[in-house]
């Protein structure tokens, strides 16, 4: 049996509860074996990879141990509904991105919308990073924010194109946070704070499941 431990922060100056959660599933090599069996195809959206579908038990066994992590960190919450999950492998190439995938970015703009990232790579220490837009000040960005937010950082991207993934401090970002990937660690935060995979320039950015930088991904809603 995995010996879990939780760790609570707050990250920045909004103070955003951040979760770390070790040893967050009771067997991972048993999802790493699910992972290769099942087709990766193209993943939507901004995530610069391939996805695939979890094995349906991983969400009935999880969720119990999400909701002991979000506690009340997030407020009140008596259902946690899943919105989506899936295994996901960063693959395209620093130069290959897209200028989107290039900058940090939110995943929804509820304070109720929480995102889920397990870390399933014995050896990627490459992890997840948040950040502080210099311009604005803003750290998470909701309904209210976001014409300011994505006028700002249009008008930015163009004067100064960024390359590559990012990971640091940034001419258009600050880092705020930076949790590094342990095999079996998961993070559970809002899905509007300002994010990015932390990968590094040398990272193997493998397709295969055994090789690459494994995890699952999922949004969840808490009502």
């Amino acid at each position: 049996m995995t010996m879990q431990s939780i760790t609570r922060q707050r990250i920045g100056n909004e103070a955003e509860p951040l979760i770390v959660i070790d040893g967050f599933a009771s067997d991972p090599d048993a999802l790493r074996g699910a992972a290769a069996q099942v087709p990766f195809g193209p993943a939507g959206a901004h995530y610069p990879g391939m996805c695939a579908q979890i094995p349906e038990s991983y969400l009935q066994d999880q969720l119990p141990v999400v909701a002991r992590g979000l506690g009340r960190e997030f407020g009140s919450c008596r259902r946690i509904r899943v919105v989506d999950a899936q295994f996901s492998i960063v693959t395209i190439s620093p130069g290959a991105l897209e200028i989107r995938q290039r900058v940090p970015h939110v995943d929804a703009y509820g304070r109720d919308r929480i995102a889920l990232i397990h870390y399933l790579s014995p050896t990627h220490r490459d992890g997840t990073a948040f950040f502080r837009h210099r311009a604005t000040g803003f750290e998470t960005i909701d309904e209210t924010r976001a014409p300011e937010f994505f006028a700002r950082l249009g008008s930015e991207v163009e004067a100064m194109p960024p390359e590559g993934y990012i990971a640091e401090d940034s001419a258009l970002f600050e880092r705020t946070a930076l949790v590094e990937a342990d095999y079996n660690r998961a993070l559970l935060y809002r899905s509007y704070v300002l994010h990015s995979g932390a990968i590094a320039r040398d990272a193997i950015l493998s397709a295969d499941p055994a090789l690459g930088r494994l995890t699952v991904t999922a949004f969840l809603a808490i009502e």
